[in-house]
């Protein structure tokens, strides 16, 4: 199954790169802070990370990755997350359906980055 995973590669190709994930880590996508979402200044980053499910930290590089699980594995693997950091774990399934989806549009070994809702790979 294609999914985002957290990767060091491509990092630093941007100034404003951070990855404190762990390489190989599933990520998830939230939503921004009010903050990032209305571009502030000061702003925390978050509107362009992904978030790491075990780590509970983000990184500004997402690889496309084809993982041997099926998407009942992904799902409750989010949902744990989920749980372990105050979030509803039920969001679960709608986001392993959202980005599942998303993930349809790019090639296995793709390195993606985000900006609020736009998703562009950066390499192949």
């Amino acid at each position: 199954m294609k999914i985002l995973v957290a990767t060091s590669r491509t990092q630093g190709a941007r100034e404003s790169d951070f990855n404190f994930c762990i390489d190989g880590e599933l990520l998830w996508i939230a939503e921004p802070c009010a903050t990032d979402a209305k571009r502030l200044p000061n702003s925390c980053g978050c509107g362009r990370a992904f978030a790491g499910l075990a780590s509970h930290r983000a990184t500004t590089t997402a690889l496309v990755a084809d993982l041997p699980m099926n998407f009942d594995e992904y799902s409750r693997a989010i949902s744990a997350s989920l749980q372990e950091q105050g979030w509803p774990p039920h969001w679960a399934a709608g986001i392993a359906r959202d980005q599942t989806e998303l993930t349809k549009q790019w090639q296995v070994g793709d390195v993606v980055e985000r900006d609020l809702d736009m998703f562009t790979p950066r390499s192949a």
